[in-house]
């Protein structure tokens, strides 16, 4: 049974979501492109790469713990578990579109549309 009255030491503020990938730089090559930001930083203890991000980090991650060492790699998000923010839902879906993003949806009362990632990760975009 919980104690409400107990301060719970967990903050109520996400860190960082992780994405599991099979190939750990062609991913971070990709999710740079996409979003437009570096690929310089380091990829740390072979698996896992930090986006450089405004607001929580997003974590690519060959998840050897999780499946990764497998042939078929770690399991991918079946239902998108985060979105990326954009101020024009338009112009996102037609540069994902550009690039040669799976597109899962149309743009959905034109406020967010759902891609899938090379790894088959489905990830939504939001205005």
């Amino acid at each position: 049974m919980s104690d409400l009255n107990v301060q719970s030491p967990i903050k109520n503020r996400v860190g960082g979501v992780f994405i599991p990938v099979r190939d750990i730089e062609k991913a971070r090559d990709w999710y740079c492109r996409i979003l437009g930001v570096s690929s310089d930083g380091d990829i740390l203890f072979g698996h896992l790469y930090l986006l450089p991000m405004d607001g929580p980090v997003v974590i690519l991650d060959q998840m050897p713990m999780w499946g990764g060492n497998v042939p078929e790699g770690p399991p991918t998000y079946k239902t998108p578990a985060f979105m990326f923010q954009t101020d024009d839902i338009y112009a996102s879906y037609q540069f994902m579109k550009n690039n040669g993003v799976e597109l899962l949806t149309e743009i959905q009362s034109e406020k967010w549309f759902v891609f899938r990632d090379p790894d088959g990760n489905l990830l939504m975009v939001c205005k």
